[in-house]
């Protein structure tokens, strides 16, 4: 009778917290497989978040005077730390691309008319050209346009005249600029307009960096300048690139060197974007090859025989 009691009262105890034991045991693995799902639908934003392009310009059109119709439909992405290449001929859009990007339309009487441009997650096309400087997107203009009574030095510290950090982080970054471009160093207190063009070039791309970019514009940088410097002045900018994560957009009418530099391209004709792509793919495609790089049929075409094309351009087909 005791016995039989026992097992009717606190002696039924034992064998109800076993069960509840099994009942946490087996429904662990769930629980454990809902935290990851849930951790992983937490985590997913903030990987996109690191992936987010810094630049992306969306179906855009750019209208000079009110009439003439520059850019049509234009839309391209830089990834955040990328490097990417702007291809095509004289008067393609690239330069205007990248004015359109830095708002220096205005000052030649042309507007973005249609799409949208997102710098850092922020539309800014209405932003004057000082804003953008100070939101970290910069131009380097084609021709180098360096102030030719001013410096080496000089030149380099009006690009952080929108800085407010204090002169002792202003003369840290000169400092940098001058760990990349030594031949800066050399010529510090040389006159910029008494220096070779491609001194100028580099003054030009630190004067830039010294506005502390998180991205470059860089308008035709190997323009004039002898291939042994266009080297140089490519090799430091792969540095800049790994070394502070700066984001570059190259417009390069040389795609040989443009397309071995940029790990992404986009070919811009008459204002439309006809090709994009990886550029290794670009580099290996046929159109590009014969209309871009002078390469047809595995090997390089005379001048005479640049204009006689064999193949058509299967975006004007």
């Amino acid at each position: 009778m005791g016995v039989a009691k026992t097992s009717r009262g606190w002696g039924a105890w034992p064998l109800t917290l076993f069960v509840l034991q099994r009942s946490i045991e087996l429904s662990l693995p769930w629980k454990v497989k809902a935290m990851t799902t849930a951790t992983s639908a937490a985590s997913a934003p903030e990987a996109m978040a690191h992936s987010a392009p810094i630049l992306s310009l969306n179906n855009i059109e750019v209208v000079y005077d009110r009439v003439i119709l520059v850019l049509k439909g234009v839309s391209l992405t830089v990834p955040s730390g990328g490097i990417v290449a702007l291809l095509g001929a004289n008067g393609a859009g690239k330069t205007t691309t990248l004015k359109a990007i830095s708002n220096l339309l205005h000052s030649e009487r042309g507007e973005v008319t249609k799409g949208s441009i997102v710098f850092n997650g922020a539309e800014v096309h209405a932003l004057s050209p000082n804003e953008m400087v100070r939101r970290g997107c910069i131009q380097v203009m084609q021709g180098r346009h360096c102030f030719g009574h001013l410096s080496i030095e000089e030149n380099l510290l009006t690009g952080a005249f929108t800085r407010r950090d204090g002169s002792a982080a202003i003369h840290a970054e000169l400092g940098k600029v001058y760990g990349y471009f030594p031949r800066l160093a050399e010529r510090r207190n040389a006159l910029a307009g008494y220096t070779s063009g491609g001194e100028q070039q580099m003054c030009a791309i630190g004067r830039a960096l010294m506005s502390r970019p998180k991205m470059i514009l860089l308008d035709e940088p190997s323009l004039g300048l002898a291939p042994q410097v266009v080297d140089e002045i490519f090799t430091i900018m792969r540095n800049l690139n790994h070394g502070e994560g700066v984001s570059l957009l190259l417009a390069e009418q040389n795609a040989n060197i443009a397309l071995n530099f940029a790990t992404y391209g986009y070919i811009l004709e008459n204002g439309r974007v006809v090709l994009d792509g990886a550029a290794e793919t670009l580099r290996n495609n046929e159109d590009v090859k014969e209309f871009y790089l002078g390469i047809a049929e595995g090997r390089r075409k005379s001048f005479r025989a640049g204009k006689h094309y064999k193949r058509r351009k299967r975006w004007l087909a």
